[in-house]
């Protein structure tokens, strides 16, 4: 299962990462780090829908990705028309790295979300030494021990968490260590198939204020009525905007069709 593949290569990954710097070195520049982080909860949280905005460059299900823009103007225009960014920086199956991280950390006054594949402390640390104010954990790799673990210390270092889910037995997982944020992956992480069945079936799981965000699968008109019936509170939004030549255009009609009365 690709799962399975991308988990081992960021294995070998992290040990690539601790024999640059090492996991006290990290911990330490974590520690010491004085920046405040920006709440991506509450940019989630208010009325109407919220969009986090997707950085990648390539990912298994779409391959290399084309880039319709440069990477100025589309942070750019994701800064005035989404309420976060999520940057990938899983380096060999989404070409992502921390550099690409920093990078929009520098240009982008939004909260922004480490999305990688986090199996060790030691990239809890990093996301904070880089600049992220929130960061993702994926059920379907982590043990309950895991995930109380890890939230429990990105939120001593500041940060928010969002913690994904995919199906029932997931999310009952999840809703254990009480998140504020979880969200649904309407992308099946075995297969890759794509089902927005998941959002709405996993919806009344969600405990009332939770945020609630929906994840991948993403495209069109219809995707946004249907998602606005699962009363969805946010979107996570990665290939239509990577392909789009007008992201923001995109993000605007979309937020004007779920808000409309």
């Amino acid at each position: 299962m690709i799962l399975d593949v991308i988990v081992e290569d960021k294995k070998k990954r992290l040990k690539e990462h601790k024999a640059r710097t090492s996991e006290e070195q990290m911990k330490e520049l974590a520690l010491v780090s004085e920046r405040k982080s920006i709440s991506f909860y509450e940019a989630l949280a208010k009325p109407g829908l919220s969009i986090i905005g997707e950085f990648k460059k390539a990912s298994p299900s779409m391959g290399k990705i084309e880039m319709t823009m440069e990477l100025m103007d589309r942070i750019d225009e994701y800064n005035v028309s989404v309420d976060a960014i999520s940057c990938l920086t899983e380096e060999d199956h989404f070409l992502g790295n921390t550099d690409y991280f920093k990078e929009i950390r520098n240009i982008s006054p939004l909260p922004m979300i480490r999305k990688d594949f986090i199996i060790d402390p030691y990239q809890i640390y990093e996301a904070k030494v880089i600049g992220a104010d929130c960061i993702l954990l994926i059920a379907a790799i982590l043990s309950d021990e895991q995930m109380a673990e890890y939230y429990k210390l990105a939120t001593e270092l500041g940060m928010d968490v969002l913690v994904e889910t995919h199906d029932e037995e997931e999310m009952g997982r999840a809703l254990k260590i009480q998140p504020k944020i979880i969200g649904v992956n309407n992308r099946n992480l075995k297969d890759f198939t794509i089902s927005l069945e998941n959002t709405k079936r996993l919806r009344p799981m969600v405990p009332e204020g939770t945020v609630f965000v929906s994840e991948s699968g993403v495209t069109t008109n219809e995707h946004i009525a249907f998602l606005k019936e699962c009363k969805v509170d946010a979107l996570l939004i990665g290939g239509a905007f990577m392909l789009s030549e007008h992201p923001r255009e995109l993000a605007t009609e979309w937020k004007n069709l779920y808000n409309e009365k």
